[in-house]
Order: C-alpha cells, then structure tokens, then sequence
C-alpha cells in the first residue's frame, strides 16, 4: 500500500514539475528574454573625414519593408545559384545594440549607397545608416525613447526610404523624418500624442508612404495615424482599438487607392487620403497578434494568422469583402509568404522553434499544393525566379517555386555564425548583396 502511494505521489510531483518547467516556458516565451548574443562592440565614429557622396540609386534597391513594391519580392537578378562552397562575406558589425535590454528586430531599407538601420542603446533609440558596400558608418542619430522590455526595447518596424529622407518607427511609437545624406532629423513625433496606444510586444508596424503622407497603426485613440511626411503634422487618424504588428499596405483598385489594415482584432479597409472607412472585420488571434502583412492580387487580398488560427482570402471591394475560403494551411506567426505564379509560399506554425512548416497553396481556392519540415521555421523573399528562405538558426535555402514539389537548389548552413535566439529579421537582397541582421549584429555577403 505504501508502495503504491509512493509511487502516486512521485507521478504527481513529476506532472507538477512538467507544470511548472512548460508553463516557465510558455512565461519567458511570451516576455521574450532574448539578451545581446555573441561580441558587441562600440559604436564607431563616422568613417568619412569628407562629406559622403550624395544618395544615389541602385539597379535592385531595397528601401522599405518587403522590398520595392511591398511584395516580398527583390529585383535582383543574377545570383549565385550554387551555395556548397558558402558565400563571400563581405563586412559584418557588431554594435547595432549597446546592451543586454536592447534587443531589436529591424530590417534594414537599402538604397544605392545607403543603407539604414535601427538599433538600441540604454534609453535611447539608434539610428545607422551604413555604406552597403564595406558596412562603415555613415551617419548615426538616436533620440530618448522610453520603451517595454518584452523581446527587447528595440525598434522591429523597418525604415521607409523615400527620395531624400528616410522615415523610422520605434517601439515606443516615435516616427521619425531623416535626411537621408547626412542624417539630420527633420522632425519627431509619437502616436500617443493622438491617443494611440501600444500592444503587447510594442508599436511594430513600418511605416507606409502613400502620397504626401505617412501612415502607421498607432493603436488606441489613433488605431490608424497618417501624418504629413514633409512637417510631421498629422494629417488625419480612424479609427479606435487595439494596434496589430503588420505594416499597413496600399493597393489600387477600380474605384481608387485603399489602405489594408491588419489590427489587432481584424483587418480593416480605409481610404488612404482622408481616413474614411470602407470596412473592418473581425479576426480574432491570441493575444491580438496580428501580425503578417496582407497579401493582393487583383481583387483578392490573403491574411493569416498564428496560434492555429490559420487563413483567409477575401473579395477586395467598397461595400464588404467576401470570403472565398478560409482554412488552417498556412496559420503565420509572423512570417510573410509570398505570392509565385497564383501560389502562396510560406512558413506556418509558431516562431518559437524551429519546427514549423513550409508550404504551397493554391490562392484560388487554399488548396495546399505541398508541405515540408526540412526548411524549419523563419521567413522567406522572392529573388531571381527563386525563393530565399532562412531559418530561426541562421540557415540559408534557395528554393526553386514549384507547385508539384519543394525543390531544394542549394543551401548554406550557419550563415549568421553560432546564435542562441531565433533569427527572426526577414533577409535583404539588394544591389548584388545579401543582408542578414541578427539582434546586435549585421551580416553582409555577396550574392
């Protein structure tokens, strides 16, 4: 008899201990305790002892989030194609965060010979611009910015390039205007001064230029916020509720421009000149975590969801989408598929490790086309009529788009070097380059 108690109470201290270690799992994953990894060295002085040249243009530029044409697409052409002997490095810096609590996501916006990218240092939001070709400093700014701590204090919305100025977003909500030659601040604003309100893992969305506007979720009072681009004046704001993470898009339709807003409790249609609404519907995620961009062609625009919510794609019109079908093949975490000859490719399932799936779906009617585990889990872009995916590890896979099969061309292990969290930043391919940033740390190679 005792025996059998004995045994009882071990089992229930065992499912006791299991409780606690996932649910200490489960805490530090939704907090994100992610720490500076691997050497962080201080911010050098600028490079130059002259005046940089003036910006200039590249023929494959990438100056906003999901590149050019916010597609996911790069403009790149002819690049290496066989990876077994690695790829060129060509620069990497160390200092795009100062220390431990300053953990940032940002991607870089690239421009010909300016690169810009946001970092952190103790109270302070930075801002680099870098030469693309060697990785030197540029330029730098920063300005005070108080900001949560959930997966860092840092920035995650990526930097707006727009003819002579570029346009940053910080956690914290502050929206910046730069003169893209040498770095002066044109102006600073920050959507809590219109009510906006941040969620959970901070303001997230980058910044969209439409116009002689731009245009963010500001949460709150200021779900939607645009302000003059040029004096930073606000221009308009629509509607109240809870900010999403996605960067809002703009597509043109028959009847003129509309603004897809990704919120954090569904997606919304809005007219990007004055804020008028057209339509919002609901979609509901855990914890509000909207969070991949909406995906258009034509009439149709695509979102998806985390958490096993999966989903959608939807009429584009005036009066109210339809639904054209709804499933759980791709449920994105925050990872953006793109669209390849009428097939979405994409990552689905969690970010927290890398076990996710890749796959092909039909946008025409979700049919899923394939599905695989051999590419983990991470982000992917669209490059030379292939498909570059890296993982949350670092690892790098150039695949060939096909909708009978997932095609592996070649692939490049460990690009990042050793690293502890998961690589969350979506690559850059611009200007025969490829730009890899991992926290404190920034990864150039020739492509």
């Amino acid at each position: 008899m005792k025996t059998k108690r004995s045994r009882v109470a071990i089992l229930v201290l065992a499912l006791v201990a299991a409780m606690l270690v996932l649910g200490r799992l489960g805490y530090d994953a939704f907090l994100g305790k992610e720490d500076l990894d691997g050497p962080c060295t201080a911010i050098p002085d600028p490079a130059v002892t002259t005046q940089p040249a003036p910006p200039s243009a590249g023929p494959a530029d990438w100056p906003r989030w999901r590149g050019p044409n916010g597609d996911g697409k790069s403009a790149q052409t002819g690049i290496r194609k066989d990876w077994a002997g690695g790829l060129t490095r060509l620069w990497q810096v160390n200092f795009l965060c100062q220390d431990s609590r300053t953990v940032t996501w940002s991607a870089p916006a690239v421009r010909g010979n300016r690169l810009v990218v946001p970092g952190r240092a103790s109270g302070r939001d930075l801002v680099f611009c870098l030469n693309p070709a060697t990785g030197a400093v540029l330029w730098q700014q920063s300005y005070e910015a108080k900001a949560g701590m959930s997966h860092g204090s840092g920035p995650r919305a990526t930097p707006c390039i727009d003819g002579d100025r570029v346009y940053t977003f910080g956690r914290g909500g502050h929206l910046a205007s730069w003169q893209l030659a040498d770095g002066k601040q044109v102006w600073l604003r920050n959507v809590e001064e219109l009510g906006g309100k941040a969620p959970t893992w901070g303001h997230s969305s980058s910044p969209l230029i439409h116009g002689d506007k731009v245009i963010v979720q500001g949460g709150g009072k200021a779900l939607v916020a645009a302000y003059e681009k040029m004096t930073g004046e606000p221009a308009w704001q629509a509607m109240e509720g809870k900010a999403g993470y996605a960067a809002p898009i703009v597509t043109q339709t028959p009847a003129g421009p509309r603004l897809l807003v990704f919120h954090g409790t569904g997606l919304a249609c809005l007219d990007p000149v004055d804020g008028r609404r057209f339509w919002s519907i609901p979609w509901k995620t855990a914890y509000d975590a909207n969070a991949a961009t909406p995906l258009v062609s034509g009439a149709t625009v695509f979102i998806t969801s985390g958490y096993g919510v999966g989903c959608q794609a939807l009429t584009l019109e005036d009066a109210g989408p339809t639904v054209l079908w709804q499933n759980k093949a791709i449920a994105s975490h925050h990872s953006d598929p793109v669209l390849v000859d009428g097939h979405l490719y994409g990552y689905s399932g969690q970010s927290t490790q890398n076990k996710g799936h890749f796959k092909c779906v039909a946008l025409a009617d979700g049919a899923e086309k394939w599905s695989t585990d051999l590419l983990g889990w991470g982000t992917v872009l669209y490059v030379d009529g292939h498909l570059l995916c890296m993982d949350i590890d670092g690892n790098l896979f150039l695949v060939k788009p096909d909708p009978g099969e997932c095609r592996v061309v070649t692939q490049f292990r460990a690009a990042l070097g050793p690293i502890k969290h998961p690589a969350w930043t979506i690559p850059v391919v611009a200007n025969g380059r490829l730009f890899l940033r991992y926290i404190q740390r920034m990864v150039c190679y020739e492509l």
